[in-house]
């Protein structure tokens, strides 16, 4: 098939890649427009629009699907649209500009976790298990008719690489996806189920209270984890936590307390302990936590109040 291929993070370039290596015919790509990065706020382009210019693709770039760009993407004749994290919405007008539809990989599995931070909230939510999933788009959000799907286990592990692992996996998915919808052999099952919202992550809800038992503070601190990234108070002064991982193996200080036990940077929690790999203190750099705890014995988080 002819395709508009539409992303915009760093998750989105195998998808990209998968694609680019497939009998299909990536004919352009659509994503956001460059954004500030930075303390210096430099005008960056997107991941994906630095992989198609690698690729010599012409360049489609808007944050409203709207006016002017769907002339564009209308004059592009193309058979369907891929689409990984775009961020942006697509109507009726937009819809129908591509033959077959637009077919987005969305990493949770529908309707579980519709919305910008699906593996974030699964991580949050303590899950075990989650996926991806390939689903033609309509006009709601994550609500359109399903075409296959992937379950994938939930480790352990920060959700960024959670994230960058499903991102992979799930290219080939697509791929084969597309494939389907191209033979005719597609076939589309609607949602069914409890659907839930995967709002994107507030600064707010990184903020860690280790007053919960271990699993909790673990599945929280990972899920937010590296964006906004992991945070509690010493003293009121905001510090941030990276690595956080579960340490039934270990004896557990007071909640809050950090400290050296056995090799390990551990804190309490009010039920059990967990182990941390890296510290930032406010207003300083990022440390590990086993330097922070040479130079300072250990340390007390605050305790949020009831």
């Amino acid at each position: 098939m002819r395709l508009l291929f539409a992303g915009t993070p760093e998750v989105a370039v195998p998808s990209l890649d998968a694609l680019l290596s497939s009998d299909h015919e990536v004919v352009a790509v659509l994503t956001r427009p460059d954004a500030p990065v930075g303390r210096k706020r430099r005008l960056t382009p997107s991941p994906v629009k630095a992989r198609a210019q690698e690729s010599e693709l012409p360049v489609l770039e808007a944050d409203r699907l709207r006016g002017e760009i769907l002339d564009r993407i209308e004059a592009l004749d193309i058979d369907a649209v891929a689409v990984v994290a775009y961020g942006a919405l697509a109507g009726p007008r937009a819809l129908a500009a591509a033959r077959h539809g637009w077919f987005n990989l969305h990493f949770s599995l529908l309707p579980q976790w519709r919305g910008a931070a699906p593996v974030q909230r699964a991580v949050m939510a303590g899950q075990a298990e989650s996926g991806v999933t390939v689903f033609r788009l309509d006009t709601g959000m994550d609500t359109g008719d399903i075409v296959t799907a992937l379950p994938l286990a939930l480790p352990e592990l920060d959700a960024g690489e959670i994230l960058d692992s499903y991102a992979h996996r799930g290219a080939p998915v697509l791929v084969e996806a597309l494939a389907a919808v191209a033979a005719g052999t597609a076939e589309f099952r609607p949602q069914s189920g409890e659907a839930c919202h995967a709002a994107k992550i507030t600064p707010e809800e990184a903020r860690i209270d280790f007053r919960v038992p271990a699993a909790e503070v673990s599945a929280r601190a990972r899920g937010v984890s590296p964006q906004p990234g992991a945070w509690a108070t010493i003293d009121g002064a905001r510090t941030k936590i990276f690595g956080t991982r579960t340490a039934a193996h270990l004896p557990a200080p007071a909640p809050g307390q950090l400290r050296l036990v056995d090799g390990h940077a551990v804190i309490g929690t009010g039920s059990g302990a967990v182990t941390i790999a890296a510290i930032q203190p406010f207003g300083k750099q990022r440390m590990s936590a086993l330097d922070y705890l040479r130079g300072h014995g250990g340390a007390d988080f605050d305790l949020e109040e009831s």
